[in-house]
């Protein structure tokens, strides 16, 4: 060395002090600018690990980047490590002893998100709107009804209860007449219809309900009132009756107390058993009451007034319950029940009613959770129950009914045609079916399920990638457990597993930026995750950083000093307004990830070029970021680059590598605190002993005498990669 040659140290210094603008100045160098260009450009289009090896301009600059530059020759091996399932422990690229491996498999989605019809989170948000809904219906009857009843009492004429449409549907929706398509004209001529006159509208319409309707009120044919009211006070108490029986979809409790008047009301003034087969609201009554499995008006009437049919059928207790002579009819001054019979009737239906009352809904969610599971395409979610060799299932609900339920949506207003367009619609695009429809239940019901274009189940749209959440959860707590050992692992393993049990459920709930930055438990994992703390980040900073453009260099979030920030943000889906959105995905690579690839592109490239300075510089920038991440000795003597910086730092021959290995270790523990490493004094410390003893070193020898480092960046091919490099290479 000259006088004029600068120092190790401060040659570090000039890259380090600065390491951002060094970056910069990297990135833009023109051979380094084109590649970087070309690999944002095309890594979207691969499709396949086929695709990916098969561009070994892609190939390569993905495997330099993430250290591997050494391993680009074996194709065949790096093949099996994209190919690994990383959930599996025992995947290939999980055996291997250099995590690298199943970091670099991690930055790719080749085995690609779980493909599910719902998320747990997405199925539960449908069983608990399909509950609510229950609660919601019951609140509306009750509320019509309510609204109902105060107003008729001012009405005096059928023009004042036609143009009131909340009055006038309640009226239609009580006898289960089209709300739509029933004119308030055609309304009028029935109300004014005299059911006496067979020539009247009403009887001419031919429709029972029509006639019953005209019955209802006491309209005159000029469309006054006849009398003081528009209904009696029993008129009115009928079509409410009527109302929470044809608006009610599920055994509630109002519907329960309607049932009870009704049956009240008509068994004491039904002079035959016909009166009471013929009527399907008091045969369901009686049914309830009494499980009653038969559904034929002939059978019922024949075991409640013959002893020997209710012998036969079992249903001798019944019968006793009524009053019907063998011919049907009543005797003289005898009703069809005597009170304390229409009170055990009623206590009989208040109990098993409770019981369909809850057992219908959890038929229906059972059915649902059950069929969802296993939906593969949208002609599974859409198929009827079928029905199986021991059992019906014509009874329980339909799965596509349970979530138009959840969503308020009427089976009857729709189509399955409608659905599968809604269902495979895209949601993002505001050309599409669903957004086009302008109501937002379809759009509701749309996010619900996970169905591509071609109505098949697809990986679902979350604010970050599968494969994304899988490698947050990994670093968190890889974070929380280095350095541990014994029962403090084993406690912070379970409670990181706890947390990590958190980010993934919490995750697949978050829709927007702002959502996730009011979540302090989930942005300190992610902080965490990354080896951030939590205290030393602003709020209003983070807030910043997510609502930074990434594409712009000189957004705040680009401007940090650390690009952890910038890959953090790029880590989740969210577009440039901070909502969900499907946009930043990307195809084999998401965004953060193809942002990770790059900078460390950009970092390898700067180790190298200043490595052809001086290698002494390149090996203290390696162990500068390597250092966060050294756990243990094993990790230094597992790396040649790390190992040959540790023994140069304290003066070390190289005969120590004829040691045994647990002496080797044993060395490093003597020298290395490997608490403080995470400290960058510490750091600092360790690399002025290095340079200086890295200078001294070379101006007795001449040369530089970390030839290790002269073709890679990090020289540890393991001897298990070496092995299996060698065994497939031999097939």
């Amino acid at each position: 060395m000259t006088s004029t040659t600068l120092s190790t140290y401060t040659s570090y210094l000039i890259v380090n002090r600065d390491m951002k603008a060094s970056l910069e100045r990297v990135a833009s160098q023109g051979t380094v600018a084109n590649d970087t260009k070309y690999y944002e450009e095309n890594i979207g289009k691969v499709k396949s690990v086929e695709d990916f090896l098969g561009d070994y301009r892609l190939y390569s600059y993905a495997m330099k980047a993430h250290g591997l530059g050494e391993m680009t020759y074996a194709k065949a091996y790096m093949r099996k490590v994209l190919d690994s399932d990383l959930t599996d422990s025992s995947s290939f690229a999980n055996r291997l002893s250099d995590k690298r491996y199943a970091e670099f498999a991690a930055a790719f989605n080749f085995g690609s998100g779980t493909k599910t019809a719902q998320t747990s989170v997405q199925e539960n948000d449908v069983v608990q709107a399909y509950k609510d809904s229950f609660s919601k219906e019951e609140d509306n009857i009750k509320s019509e009804v309510a609204y109902y009843n105060n107003a008729i009492g001012s009405v005096t004429s059928v023009d004042q209860l036609v143009s009131n449409s909340r009055l006038k549907t309640y009226v239609l929706d009580a006898f289960g007449l089209d709300t739509t398509y029933t004119s308030s004209s055609y309304l009028k001529q029935v109300l004014t219809s005299d059911t006496d006159n067979p020539a009247s509208f009403a009887n001419q319409t031919g429709n029972p309900k029509f006639i019953a309707l005209a019955k209802a009120f006491n309209f005159k044919a000029d469309g006054t009132v006849d009398g003081s009211k528009a209904q009696t006070d029993a008129q009115k108490q009928s079509l409410q009756l009527d109302y929470i029986y044809n608006k009610s979809t599920y055994p509630s409790d109002i519907l329960a107390d309607a049932n009870k008047t009704y049956w009240d009301t008509k068994i004491a003034s039904i002079t035959n058993v016909d009166d009471l087969v013929n009527d399907s609201r008091m045969v369901k009554y009686l049914g309830t009451a009494f499980n009653v499995k038969v559904q034929f008006s002939s059978t019922i009437k024949s075991f409640l007034i013959n002893d020997n049919a209710a012998e036969i059928l079992g249903y001798k207790d019944i019968k006793a319950m009524f009053n019907f002579q063998s011919d049907g009819t009543l005797a003289t001054d005898t009703n069809a029940q005597t009170a304390d019979q229409i009170s055990a009737t009623d206590k009989a239906y208040a109990k098993n009613f409770q019981v369909d009352q809850q057992g219908a809904v959890d038929k229906a969610v059972a059915n649902y959770q059950t069929r969802i599971s296993s939906v593969t395409d949208l002609d599974d979610f859409l198929k009827s129950n079928t029905k199986d060799d021991d059992k019906s299932n014509d009874d329980v609900t339909e799965v596509w009914d349970v979530a138009l339920r959840a969503y308020g949506i009427d089976p009857d207003e729709t189509t399955m045609t409608k659905l599968r367009q809604v269902l495979s619609s895209d949601a993002d695009d505001p050309r599409s079916y669903v957004n086009q429809l302008k109501d937002a239940r379809y759009l509701s019901l749309n996010k619900a399920f996970n169905f591509d274009d071609k109505g098949k189940v697809e990986a679902p749209l979350l604010a970050q990638s599968e494969g994304v959440t899988d490698d947050y959860a990994s670093g968190y707590k890889s974070q929380k457990t280095k350095l541990l050992t014994g029962a403090d692992k084993k406690t912070a393993s379970s409670k990181a597993d706890t947390e990590i049990e958190y980010f993934r459920t919490q995750m697949e709930t978050i829709t927007t930026a702002k959502q996730f930055l009011a979540d302090k438990r989930l942005v300190s994992f992610v902080l965490e995750a990354k080896g951030i703390d939590p205290k030393s980040v602003k709020s209003e900073d983070l807030k910043k950083m997510f609502a930074s453009d990434l594409k712009d260099p000189g957004s705040f979030v680009n401007t940090q000093q650390n690009s952890v920030y910038a890959e953090i943000v790029a880590s989740f889906n969210f577009d440039a307004k901070g909502n969900l959105s499907s946009e930043p995905v990307g195809t084999v690579q998401q965004r953060g990830d193809v942002l990770a690839t790059v900078n460390g592109y950009a970092q390898q490239t700067l180790e190298e070029q200043q490595g052809d300075a001086n290698q002494g510089v390149r090996l203290a920038l390696y162990f500068k970021r390597e250092a966060p991440s050294i756990t243990s000795a094993y990790s230094i003597l597992s790396d040649t680059a790390l190992f040959q910086f540790f023994k140069t730092t304290f003066s070390l021959s190289d005969y120590i590598s004829n040691m045994d290995t647990d002496q080797q270790a044993a060395m490093i523990k003597k020298y290395i605190d490997f608490d403080k490493l995470q400290e960058p004094d510490y750091v600092d410390k360790l690399l002025k002993r290095f340079t200086a003893l890295y200078d001294e070193a070379n101006r007795k020898t001449g040369s530089a005498s970390l030839s290790i480092l002269q073709s890679t960046s990090t020289t540890r091919i393991s001897a298990d990669t070496m092995l299996a490099v060698a065994q497939l290479s031999a097939r």
